[in-house]
C-alpha cells in the first residue's frame, strides 16, 4: 500500500497506542506484576490490535516493527505509569480501577478502529470487510490483555454493548467520510463511541447471557475481576 494515500493522521494510532498502553499498564500493576510483566501487558494491549490487523487480516508488516516511535512510547508509558501512578493504583478500589480502564479503552478502541478501516479501504476490501477489520483492530488488544492476565475477555462477557457500539461507530465513520474529511469523521467516530459507552454505563444498559446468569461456567461469575 502507498503510505502517502493514508488519510487519517497517524496521530490517531499514536494516541490509541498511548491509551491502550496505559490501560494495560494499569491492569498489570493491579495484578501485582513486576516492571517486565507490566510492560508485557502494556505491549499486548497497545500492539495486539495492530498485530491482528496487519499480520493476519491485511498481510502487511506490523506497523510497530516499522515505525520506531511505538516501542519507546509503550516503554515510556510503562515506566511513567509504574513510577507515578503505580503506588496510587494499588490503593484504589477494584471498581475505580475498572472505571479507569474502561475510560481508556473507550478512547483507544475507536481510534484504532478508524486506523484499521482506513488501511482496509486502501486494500480495496468490501464494506463489510472494512468494518470487520476496524472492529478487530479495536478489540484485539483488550482481548489479548484479558486472556494473558487470566480474565474472561470483555468481548465474551455480558456488558455495555462494547462490540455492537463499535460496529455502529464504524458505520458512522464510513457514512460521514463521504461528506467530511476522514480526520473529522474519525473524531466524530471516537466521540460517538465514547458518548454511547458513557451513557450505557450511566443508565446501566447491559446485554444479557443467552442462557441466563446461572449457566455453569458462565462469564457472569467473572464480573468482579479487574479487567
Amino acid at each position: 500500500m502507498d503510505e502517502s494515500a493514508f488519510r487519517v493522521p497517524m496521530l490517531f494510532d499514536y494516541a490509541a497506542t498511548l491509551a491502550w498502553a496505559t490501560s494495560g499498564a494499569v491492569v498489570g500493576i493491579r495484578k501485582g506484576y513486576d516492571i517486565v510483566g507490566v510492560f508485557v501487558i502494556a505491549l499486548l494491549s497497545a500492539v495486539g490490535g495492530g498485530l491482528v490487523r496487519d499480520g493476519i487480516l491485511l498481510n502487511r508488516t506490523p506497523v510497530f516493527l516499522i515505525d520506531a516511535h511505538y516501542l519507546p512510547l509503550i516503554a515510556a508509558t510503562t515506566v511513567l505509569i509504574s513510577v507515578f501512578t503505580g503506588p496510587l493504583t494499588l490503593l484504589l478500589k477494584a471498581d475505580t480501577i475498572r472505571t479507569l480502564v474502561e475510560i481508556l479503552d473507550a478512547l483507544g478502541t475507536p481510534a484504532f478502529a478508524a486506523v484499521g478501516m482506513q488501511l482496509a479501504e486502501d486494500k480495496g476490501i468490501s464494506t463489510a470487510g472494512v468494518i470487520f477489520v476496524g472492529v478487530a483492530n479495536g478489540v484485539s488488544g483488550g482481548l489479548l490483555r484479558d486472556l494473558v492476565v487470566g480474565d474472561v475477555p470483555v468481548l465474551l462477557r455480558p456488558g455495555q454493548f462494547v462490540t455492537l457500539t463499535l460496529v455502529f461507530a464504524c458505520g458512522v465513520f464510513l457514512v460521514l467520510r463521504r461528506y467530511i474529511s476522514p480526520t473529522d469523521a474519525a473524531w466524530a467516530m471516537v466521540g460517538t463511541f465514547f458518548l454511547i459507552r458513557v451513557v450505557s454505563v450511566r443508565f446501566k444498559w447491559k446485554s444479557r447471557p443467552v442462557v441466563g446468569p446461572e449457566a455453569e461456567g458462565g462469564p457472569t461469575a467473572e464480573r468482579g475481576k479487574v479487567r
